[in-house]
């Protein structure tokens, strides 16, 4: 096929920024003009083509010659109401369609927004399902919902592209009702090409295969609401919580070239560019910390959820959330005030239709600062002098919506060279009916009871954190280190209490597993980069929670389409366009693609070009105060340095202080903090040498000037005469390593009262 051309002007934009509005469009454009006017698209995604990496380096850190990197656009789609899938390149510098692949008819694209609403809206208008539902015989004031699912596998003859949809009540005044709360026990399977009813499956409701030979009228159930506004009452006990930065956000945002797509972030030594795409969302690209390089690409590359309750059709339910539908899709317009806190800087995204045309993700990603307490911190017990700072963090957020769950998404930098990938599972359970009379030791073991007729299925969450790495150059390896006991020997060990690290060098591509009996440590190396302290290889270990593996045997499709399921850790070498874990099309997937094929290759992995990939997850056993929403469940991958810098990164960091920080002391009630004798204001001031502070007490004997009587005291509480002296007090003031001085006044026989001004630091409470 020749080139196509298209009339379609663009300015250069940098080769690694999301592709603008105008790319959008004109990609579709020059992938119509191939076909006839009569042919219509399904556009699944036309997003940015990422250049070779070889290209790339050549040209953006000058490693030798060549251009810079053509714009391209990648289009999987479909010739919409043929069973015609392709996956295509365009040039969007030479206005040409560079490559046009049809897939095998058992490949699918992942679903679309506007297939799930359609999907929806068939199922419900449906003869055959609108008769079944009558058969339920629901109040009046009830209605019907439908979560469509992307169908799963349970054969290779699955190869007709289907939908599973779950059905639920819900009042039909409320449609913000939590309708998971009342699932119905009948399930229709919709065909993805003719968009037509194919079978409605009778779901099982006891603790075994069986199910209904006819569909049975519904038992009414309660609802179990979680919006605000449906509670019986709201707590009015929690004062307000706000985060204030008066000169703004310590970082900054900027864009380097035309499209304004392309960001660079620059905060406390770190610089990197933040891209977004409709399946990972997310992507952090050239990842510098003190202009030395840590990482070329950064994303979350896959995450798999399967069920475990092995009745059909359950049996089939594993979403494959990015792959089946995309992050970027599911992303959230994040709101102020409610999703981020702060000083917050948003940025959005654009992903394309099934038409083609460019959809605004506006404020999908959150950008801000927090504390996360003390950084470090350290006191001379001799002298009483404390150094602290505090450990600042800079936050990239996103947050996605898969039908019931939410996930709240979050690169964390901190000052010390450390980076963390967070995840927090909220949501809704996704649930299923159970007969209400089933006694609590007969309920099946594959799931909780969360609500009366409501069954909770066990299920994991997996992911995988695809880490390209560039540590002081791209050519690393991948160690891992364990902690060994030394045996006993008269010279070495005397009193068998010595161990060392052993370390094992990974030559070839594999899968590792963790062991935390011998603490083993997963680490990438630059074997050529010495640190100059101790000449070792500059290195970042990866600290990732060990998690239960795919309980699915080895021969069900859950583990053959989970390629990264089975293992802590994947090494493989680097190879353009292997982004994704499971593959590059999960939808109704049989595997053989994905992380674990890359690594049967067997492929060296030392001192070149490789790609880590970090498993992590929940095994999710429902508790019922996970419903009707789940509080959210927190876990962590972190990436630390191992002997990349020659001290404490963190070290420069200003020391925390009152002035900086601006803390208030809270005192009860009305500003009187009552104790004691003067036992407590001994206490007071010897507590206060531990900190930031250093004390000095002025004492002003019982009945001189400047006192005042406990009646007095009492009155001053309650009328407030403020101003006046006070009697048998202590004189306390408090001079700060800033410099200022802050006095306050304790005094009183059994009551005392304490006066603080308003200083410019320390408040002693």
């Amino acid at each position: 096929m020749g080139p196509i051309t298209c009339s379609a002007d663009f300015r250069p934009h940098h080769p690694l920024s999301p592709l603008t509005p105008r790319e959008i469009t004109a990609s579709a454009s020059i992938l119509r003009s191939i076909y006839p006017a009569n042919i219509d698209l399904q556009f699944k995604a036309i997003t940015l083509h990422e250049p070779e990496k070889e290209q790339y380096l050549a040209w953006n850190n000058g490693e030798g010659p060549g251009p810079r990197p053509s714009r391209r656009a990648y289009i999987p789609y479909y010739i919409r109401g043929a069973e015609k899938f392709f996956e295509s390149i365009v040039n969007l510098d030479s206005k040409e369609v560079e490559s046009n692949i049809r897939q095998s008819s058992k490949v699918h694209g992942p679903a679309d927004a506007a297939e799930i609403a359609l999907v929806e809206k068939l199922c419900l208008e449906d003869e055959w399902v609108k008769a079944e539902i009558e058969k339920l015989k629901l109040p009046e004031n009830m209605m019907v919902t439908c979560d469509p699912w992307t169908y799963g596998t349970d054969s290779l003859e699955d190869t007709q592209r289907q939908f599973q949809c779950f059905l639920y009540a819900r009042p039909i005044d409320q449609p913000d009702s939590c309708h998971y709360a009342l699932p119905l026990a009948i399930s229709p399977v919709i065909d993805g090409r003719t968009k037509k009813i194919t079978r409605i499956d009778a779901l099982p409701t006891g603790n075994d295969f069986t199910t209904a030979h006819e569909t049975q009228p519904w038992k009414p159930q309660p609802t179990n609401e979680y919006i605000p506004e449906l509670q019986p009452k709201l707590r009015t006990d929690l004062k307000p919580l706000q985060v204030v930065q008066p000169k703004g956000a310590s970082f900054s945002v900027t864009s380097d070239d035309a499209s304004g797509t392309g960001k660079i972030m620059n905060w406390q030594k770190w610089r990197f560019r933040i891209g977004f795409n409709s399946r990972e969302g997310m992507v952090l690209y050239d990842v510098f910390y003190d202009n030395r390089s840590l990482f070329y690409r950064l994303s979350l590359s896959d995450m798999n959820i399967p069920y475990g309750d092995p009745r059909p059709p359950y049996h089939k339910k594993a979403a494959f959330d990015f792959g089946d539908v995309g992050a970027g899709l599911m992303a959230n317009n994040l709101i102020l005030g409610c999703d981020c806190l702060g000083a917050i800087h948003y940025l959005s995204g654009y992903i394309a239709d099934d038409q083609g045309k460019p959809v605004h993700k506006k404020n999908c990603i959150c950008i801000h600062e927090q504390d996360a307490g003390i950084g470090w911190k350290h006191t001379n017990y001799r002298t009483g002098r404390a150094a602290v700072v505090r450990n600042r963090e800079l936050v990239i957020q996103s947050i996605i919506t898969v039908a019931n769950y939410e996930y709240v998404l979050a690169w964390i930098f901190n000052q010390a060279g450390e980076v963390t990938y967070e995840v927090r599972a909220t949501g809704v359970l996704s649930t299923c009916p159970i007969d209400d009379d089933i006694a609590p030791e007969d309920v099946p073991g594959w799931g909780t009871v969360v609500h009366p007729g409501v069954l909770a299925q066990h299920h994991q969450h997996i992911f995988s954190l695809r880490v390209d790495p560039a540590i002081d150059g791209h050519e690393n390896r991948f160690v891992y280190d364990e902690a060994i006991p030394l045996s006993r020997d008269p010279k070495i060990n005397p009193y068998g209490t010595g161990y060392v690290t052993k370390e094992t060098v990974i030559t070839n591509s594999c899968g590792i597993n963790t062991d935390t009996e011998k603490n083993r440590r997963f680490i990438i190396q630059n074997s050529y980069k010495k640190n100059p302290v101790n000449g070792k290889p500059v290195s970042y270990k990866i600290v990732a929670p060990p998690f239960q593996k795919m309980l699915a045997d080895k021969d069900s499709w859950h583990y053959k389409r989970c390629e990264f399921a089975d293992q802590a850790i994947y090494v493989t070498s680097y190879r353009d366009g292997e982004l994704y874990a499971a593959g590059k099309f999960t939808n109704q997937s049989h595997g053989g693609d994905g992380v674990r094929t890359y690594a049967s290759r067997e492929d060296n992995v030392k001192d070149t070009d490789i790609v880590v990939w970090v498993q992590f997850g929940i095994n999710h056993i429902p508790r019922i105060e996970d419903f009707p929403v789940m509080p959210v469940e927190t876990i962590r991958v972190m990436m630390k340095p191992v002997n990349f810098f020659d001290r404490n990164p963190a070290i420069d960091v200003p020391p925390s202080t009152q002035m900086f920080n601006r803390s208030t002391s809270l005192t009860y009630p009305q500003g009187v903090v009552k104790a004691v004798g003067n036992a407590k204001v001994g206490a007071l001031v010897e507590n206060s040498k531990g900190g930031c502070c250093s004390t000095s007490v002025e004492v002003s004997p019982p009945g001189s000037a400047g006192s005042t009587s406990e009646e007095e005291e009492d009155e001053d509480e309650d009328g407030g005469k403020e101003g006046e002296g006070e009697k048998g007090s202590v004189r306390h003031k408090e001079t700060c390593s800033c410099g200022s001085i802050q006095e306050g006044q304790v005094g009183g026989e059994g009551k005392v009262g304490l006066r603080q001004k308003l200083g410019e630091c320390c408040n002693v409470s």
